[in-house]
């Protein structure tokens, strides 16, 4: 499922108080969908990453009260006591087995010793899979039997909408429109690969220097992705300029290459305003249909109030049976 499916799911079991596990590669997005429901939701949400922990820090540490002669537990102070939120297990199969078991009767019973969670609150569990290099530790079936299980895969389109969303470089975006495989490609045996997290720091990188870096580059998203990325930078920054083709819609070349097709058209969806979105149109109606459609989806998911004007309006007359 793509992350827009995951939040969708998770909201639904979040309302029938079931616990979710979401299971998906190293670097895909688990932490940010959960905080994605917990913004939506308005609710609290604690991030507890269970591999650090040691069975005694869920509990608590013993307390020996000298009146009654009892050993009583001290509950930690990151499991919450009071409102509602998510209380988010991350990495839970990457947890030592004797910790996994201690979660067991938090998920199961929503205890943990005598401790009880709070109503209002909602258990969700994430790992990554062995089967893309990362350290886990199996499960007991009697665990995993608790979760419904989501398994969450990379989209380029759910990921690209977010990311104009988000900030994250157009050329980035335009780039994984035109290699939407190099969006999650675990290399094994390589330090660094490209996957959702690392174009992300590789978009705060550009901010830094918008030429990119080559080296920090290649340590971020890979080798083998950096020479691709570098090369669409070079071809992206030589590109027909947003405010050239705004000033001559009806002038400026149109590209013929399919990766400038897709620069274009991110960088247009991008600079795209209600102002000059007429000049934008009139020049996507010179390019292939596919790439119109593909700038107005997303300059209108970064900006919802460019579909009240006259000019997409017009637009979408004309390409009514391609709008998604």
């Amino acid at each position: 499922m793509k992350s827009t499916d995951i939040i969708n799911k998770l909201d639904k079991a979040i309302a029938a108080n079931l616990p979710a596990f979401i299971w998906g590669a190293p670097g895909i997005g688990k932490s940010s969908v959960v905080e994605q429901v917990a913004a939506a939701r308005k609710t609290d949400l604690i991030d507890l990453r269970v591999v650090l922990l040691d069975p005694v820090d869920l509990r608590g540490l013993p307390h020996i009260d000298v009146k009654t002669k009892t050993t009583e537990w001290m509950t930690p102070s990151f499991l919450p006591t009071k409102g509602k939120g998510i209380l988010f297990l991350d990495e839970l199969n990457a947890a030592p087995a004797m910790v996994q078991n201690a979660c067991l009767q938090l998920v199961l019973n929503r205890k943990l010793g005598e401790y009880t969670l709070p109503t209002g609150w909602y258990i969700c569990a994430a790992g990554n899979r062995d089967t893309d290099g990362a350290l886990v530790q199996r499960m007991s079936s009697a665990l995993k039997s608790r979760f419904i299980h989501l398994q969450f895969d990379a989209d380029v389109n759910a990921w690209c909408a977010w990311g104009a969303l988000n900030g994250i470089a157009p050329e980035i975006i335009a780039f994984l429109r035109f290699r939407p495989e190099l969006l999650h490609k675990y290399t094994k045996d390589q330090n660094a690969f490209p996957c959702p997290r690392t174009w992300e720091y590789a978009s705060r990188l550009l901010r830094v220097d918008p030429q990119g870096d080559y080296q920090l580059l290649q340590g971020t998203i890979g080798e083998a992705a950096a020479v691709e990325f570098s090369g669409f930078l070079r071809m992206y920054r030589d590109m027909v300029s947003p405010d050239a083709i705004v000033a001559n819609p009806d002038g400026v070349p149109v590209p013929t290459s399919p990766g400038t097709l897709y620069a274009v058209a991110t960088a247009l969806s991008h600079f795209a305003t209600a102002a000059n979105l007429k000049s934008v149109t009139r020049f996507l109606a010179r390019v292939p249909k596919e790439y119109s459609v593909l700038c107005i989806n997303d300059a209108t998911t970064r900006d919802p109030k460019l579909k009240s004007t006259a000019a997409y309006t017009q637009w979408g007359v004309l390409n009514a049976e391609s709008l998604y």
